[in-house]
């Protein structure tokens, strides 16, 4: 089967096969799978808005006419962001002045809570009051933006918690946060991982790209420190928090990239951001990577393929492959399993554990 075929495969069961296909030259093992359910299952959700005369309906692009497409019923977001839909649409449509120029909305649910974020080619503060009253009558967490502007009502920072095994990890991030689409997926990753490290030798784990700390909080347990990374302030700002959150004492977070790292590793370069860290008191055992669609770059795959142990999160079958390419001369894949994150669409999230050969 081709990638172009690939691209139209929305069935689970064909989905599998394609994977085991698509990386059996290095892996011929047994994969494991997980399934989403079919509703309900997004946390994230955008809409853009139709106006007709009076009316207003939500409404997405058809990714291969780029029409849009007026909606109704869907049952694909979170059930809070569906039951929320029809009641926010009822109350914008009845005002003028937040009905005008409003071209977008973004909706984040967590077990707990939701967010709503509306869209608008205009000056928002001219409409202060009136997204106040919205926020007020409907008792949502709202936020508005248009070109540099953005006003909070209620308040932007969530709560979730997640059930790994028999214990409850608490998380607090905002909507600028990258957070799991899929919850019922995240909780079945985070765990897959834990399972799979359960019986080797750890010592130190190396993140990069912890976002708020989505697998570190979960993996504190089983390493005895974790030197975590990323580049976004924002996400180490609630890193921070959720260490606090859950009294995790063995975790240090900070802001670099995977260059910055390398070098800092390398004692190339000091950094201001590493004063209070000694790397030399670290041993690192495993390294975990969740990159971004692209993949790796040849500066951060030569610094994991040095780690005995590399735990690879990919949202992209395609990169991953070719990151394999060069990873598999030095790590063999000894555990893989392929998530579907997004029931209906061909995409898929794939987890590999590979140990140096």
């Amino acid at each position: 089967m081709s990638l172009k075929e690939f691209g139209n495969i929305i069935d689970f069961q064909e989905k599998i096969s394609f994977i085991k296909d698509f990386f059996l030259e290095f892996y011929n093992g047994e994969i494991d799978f997980f399934n989403s359910p079919i509703k309900y299952f997004r946390t994230r959700a955008e809409f853009s808005f139709y106006h007709d005369n009076h009316k207003i309906y939500y409404a997405m692009f058809d990714p291969k006419t780029k029409k849009k497409i007026i909606i109704d019923n869907i049952d694909f977001p979170d059930k809070k962001i569906c039951d929320f839909m029809p009641i926010l649409l009822e109350k914008i449509e009845t005002n003028i002045n937040l009905k005008e120029k409003l071209f977008g909305v973004e909706f984040l649910a967590t077990k707990h809570e939701l967010s709503t974020t509306l869209l608008y080619h205009k000056n928002i503060e001219t409409i202060n009051q009136d997204l106040a009253n919205l926020s007020s009558k409907l008792n949502c967490n709202l936020i508005a933006r248009s070109k540099n502007k953005k006003l909070v009502f209620n308040h932007e920072n969530l709560k979730q918690s997640l059930l790994i095994g028999d214990k409850e990890i608490f998380y607090e991030f905002n909507n600028d946060c990258f957070i799991q689409p899929n919850t019922f997926i995240n909780e079945k990753m985070i765990s897959w991982v834990k399972e799979s490290l359960a019986f080797e030798v750890k010592k130190d784990l190396l993140e990069l790209y912890c976002g708020y700390g989505n697998f570190t909080l979960a993996l504190a347990d089983d390493f005895s420190k974790i030197l975590a990374t990323e580049i976004s302030k924002n996400n180490i700002h609630f890193a921070l928090k959720n260490c606090e959150l859950n009294d995790v004492k063995n975790i240090y977070f900070v802001r670099l990239s995977s260059e910055e790292l390398s070098q800092a590793l390398k004692k190339e370069r000091d950094f201001f951001r590493l004063r209070q860290f000694n790397l030399d008191d670290f041993h690192f055992s495993h390294v975990l990577v969740d990159p971004p669609r692209a993949g790796l770059d040849k500066s951060v795959i030569d610094l994991i393929k040095q780690y005995d142990n590399i735990i690879y999160i990919s949202c992209n079958p395609i990169s991953l492959k070719e990151n394999l390419k060069v990873l598999n001369q030095t790590h063999k894949i000894t555990k893989m399993a392929i998530f579907d994150q997004f029931a209906n669409t061909p995409h898929l999230e794939c987890a590999t554990l590979l140990t140096k050969s």
